[in-house]
């Protein structure tokens, strides 16, 4: 009976220990089964991001592949069109046309005729400022002297009174730089920059630079409200606050005694620069001011003698004014005409010398009038592939110029020759003096016949 007790519980203990052992082999499979299961998920995880990438690495190279040629091409197109800007030049003929002037490889920004009438100087962003002489205007070639702007361009250029030395203002540099000319044994110019600069007294951009006729002083002039008055060291004189919001233009009279400037408001203002009998500098007072247009100012111009102005404004005219007036006792300036014109931001003005012809300019177009009838006298179109950049009239009256792209235009002022004809026709049924009447016929002739020459000259 022991003995099956005894047996009964070694059975029933290796059934418990059977049962310990499969609970056991159970726990480590169940383990064992949960490891692979992580493992493998691992495993899909890692190929599922690294086909990912490879895909995002196919789309990439293949976007790639694509947007290659299309670079290509958009920067042979772009090649294709530098090269034919560069090679084509705007062409312009009319049979007032005496030259053009094509010297400069870059786009000409201001253009000055010397005193003397000699020269006609130039400055484009070539880093060039080159002197043509005028009595080449009819010649097939068109020679010039070269002087080079070290490490800057010019964008204005204005002669000295002497017509020996000419200023420009540096764009880089955003000041005055003075070349004296200087002419060598062999007859050839040589250009010298004077050895300072002026000095930076300035905050907005420039606007207009000159040189009086006198010689006494340089005027610059910019687009906020100032001017400043340099003698020619460098030193300032006077700053001038316009007072007219913004400046759209400024320029020292041919005679040298005034600087003028006009702007938003519809007005001109004068100031005589005043220096005493021994060559001083004294003063600059309000001359006296031209007002009866109904919107901003463009632009304006002296004659040559400053007895006459004309202004060019938004109000889509031009006006005509008598300015020799004794304006020291409060005399102002008389409106002598005003004419319907067309203009715009940018336009210019210009008279001739002896005050018989206005010039305006329209973005690329030019326009002249008989300053007298305010007769529409001639009309170019499309003279330049840009906006025009400046005009002006010779010295001696005989041509008008103007640049606006890379080629300078030079025209016949057959106005002017037109207007001579008739003031001297007035003047000869006038005329009692017989000496004086065979005198007018013979200047009449002599200028009918300069005029029918020009109009039959071939352009060069």
């Amino acid at each position: 009976m022991y003995e099956l007790n005894y047996v009964a519980a070694a059975a029933s203990k290796n059934r418990k220990t059977t049962k310990e052992m499969e609970a056991v082999a159970l726990v480590a499979l169940t383990f064992l089964l949960g490891a692979l299961v992580v493992l493998v998920a691992f495993a899909v995880g890692k190929r599922k991001e690294e086909l990912q990438e490879e895909a995002v690495q196919t789309s990439v190279c293949a976007g790639n592949a694509a947007k290659g040629p299309m670079l290509k091409k958009h920067k042979q197109e772009k090649q294709q069109r530098t090269r034919r800007d560069k090679s084509s030049q705007h062409n312009f003929n009319h049979p007032l046309l005496a030259s053009s002037l094509k010297g400069h490889s870059g786009y000409v920004t201001c253009l000055d005729f010397s005193s003397n009438g000699k020269y006609l100087a130039s400055c484009a962003d070539d880093r060039t400022v080159r002197i043509w002489s005028t009595k080449d205007f009819l010649d097939r070639e068109h020679k010039y002297l070269r002087a080079n702007v070290e490490l800057d361009h010019a964008t204005l250029v204005r002669f000295s009174p002497d017509s020996r030395a000419f200023i420009t203002w540096l764009a880089n540099e955003d000041t005055i730089r003075i070349f004296k000319m200087n002419k060598k044994d062999d007859g050839t110019m040589s250009f010298k920059a004077a050895a300072k600069d002026f000095p930076i007294k300035h905050k907005a951009d420039i606007l207009n630079i000159g040189i009086a006729e006198t010689g006494k002083f340089i005027m610059s002039a910019y687009t906020d409200t100032t001017i400043h008055i340099w003698d020619l060291k460098g030193e300032i004189l006077a700053s001038i606050n316009t007072n007219q919001m913004t400046n759209a233009y400024a320029a020292i009279s041919p005679c040298g005694r005034f600087v003028a400037s006009c702007g938003f408001t519809p007005d001109v203002k004068v100031w005589e620069v005043c220096f005493t009998k021994t060559g001083d500098f004294k003063e600059v007072t309000r001359a006296f001011e031209l007002k009866g247009h109904s919107a901003g100012v463009h632009a304006f111009a002296f004659s040559n003698d400053s007895h006459k102005m004309v202004t060019v404004s938004k109000d889509g005219t031009l006006k005509l004014w008598n300015t020799n007036v004794e304006y020291k006792k409060q005399q102002d300036p008389y409106l002598l005409k005003t004419v319907k014109c067309s203009s715009s931001n940018g336009s210019l003005a210009a008279m001739s010398p002896d005050g018989r012809v206005v010039a305006i300019s329209d973005g690329c177009n030019v326009t002249m009038y008989d300053a007298s009838s305010g007769e529409l006298e001639e009309q170019f179109l499309a003279v330049h592939s840009l906006q025009i950049e400046d005009l002006r009239f010779d010295t001696t009256g005989r041509y008008l110029a103007c640049c606006g792209d890379k080629a300078i235009r030079v025209f016949h002022n057959a106005p002017g020759y037109r207007a001579t004809i008739r003031d001297m026709q007035d003047m000869l049924k006038k005329a009692q003096n017989e000496a004086m009447k065979q005198r007018l016929k013979q200047q009449i002739s002599e200028a009918q016949r300069a005029l029918d020459a020009m109009l039959a000259a071939p352009v060069l």
